[in-house]
C-alpha cells in the first residue's frame, strides 16, 4: 500500500518531492504534520519519524530550517487544537457512528485512561507516543481537560516534540553512518515509538483475561 511505502520510506519520498516540486515540499510536510496530530483518523501518518528525515536534509542544506521550525510548531500546535475541537463538538457522534471503522476502541480506551491518570499532563506525554498522540487530543475535547488548561501544554508539548525530533536530524541526520541507514533509522524510530503503545495493549489483553477467568 501506498501509505504503508510513505510510512516507512518517508526520507525517499521527501527527496523525490524537493526534485520534482522544490518549495512545495514545505506544504507537504506542514499538511502531514497536521493531518498526523489533528484528525483522529489518521494516526498512522508518520510524525516522529518524519520530522527527523526533513531535520536530515535542513542539515544537508535541502531545506531551510528555519522554515521547517515554524511550519512544524504551527502544524503540531494547530493540529491538536483543531482535534480537540472536533472532539468538542463532534466526539460522541462521531464515536456512535457505527460506520466509522478507524478508530479503534482499544485506542480510545486507552487514551481515555491516559488523559484520566494524567490530566493535562496526558497532553504533554503523548506528543512522544505515535496513536496516542492523535486521539488523546481528540478525548480530551470530549470534556476531560479545560481549553486553557490543554492549549498550554499543547503548545509547550508541540515545541519540545518538534525542537527534540528536528534537532536530532538536523544535528545527526547527516553523520555518514546515520546518512548511510537512514531508512532503517526511521524504521527504528518508528518501532521504538510504538513499544508503549503494544506494551500497554499487551497488558491491558493480560489483565482483562485474568479478570474475566477470575470472574468465571
Amino acid at each position: 500500500m501506498p501509505i504503508i511505502d510513505f510510512i516507512l520510506h518517508c526520507d525517499n519520498y521527501i527527496q523525490t518531492i524537493i526534485s520534482s516540486y522544490g518549495q512545495l515540499v514545505y506544504v507537504v510536510i506542514f499538511i502531514v504534520i497536521f493531518c498526523e496530530t489533528g484528525l483522529v483518523f489518521l494516526p498512522f501518518l508518520p510524525g516522529d519519524s518524519l520530522i527527523f528525515a526533513v531535520g536530515a536534509f535542513a542539515g544537508a542544506g535541502k531545506l531551510n530550517i528555519f522554515i521547517l521550525y515554524s511550519i512544524l510548531i504551527i502544524a503540531a500546535v494547530l493540529g491538536d487544537t483543531v482535534n480537540y475541537e472536533i472532539g468538542k463538538h463532534f466526539g460522541r457522534r462521531i464515536l456512535e457512528y457505527k460506520k466509522i471503522k478507524l478508530i479503534k476502541e482499544e485506542h480510545l480506551l486507552k487514551a481515555d485512561e491516559f488523559v484520566s491518570k494524567h490530566g493535562s499532563k496526558a497532553v504533554f506525554l503523548a506528543r512522544f507516543i505515535p496513536i496516542i498522540r492523535t486521539i488523546v487530543p481528540f478525548i480530551a475535547g470530549m470534556g476531560k481537560l479545560e481549553y486553557k488548561k490543554f492549549f498550554k501544554v499543547n503548545a509547550i508539548g508541540g515545541v519540545i516534540w518538534v525542537t527534540l525530533f528536528l534537532g536530532l536530524g538536523y544535528f545527526f541526520g547527516n553523520m555518514e553512518i546515520v546518512k548511510s541507514k537512514l531508512s532503517f533509522i526511521i524504521l527504528a524510530i518508528i518501532f521504538i515509538s510504538v513499544i508503549p503503545v503494544v506494551v500497554t495493549v499487551i497488558k491491558s489483553t493480560f489483565f482483562n483475561k485474568n479478570i474475566n477467568k477470575v470472574n468465571k
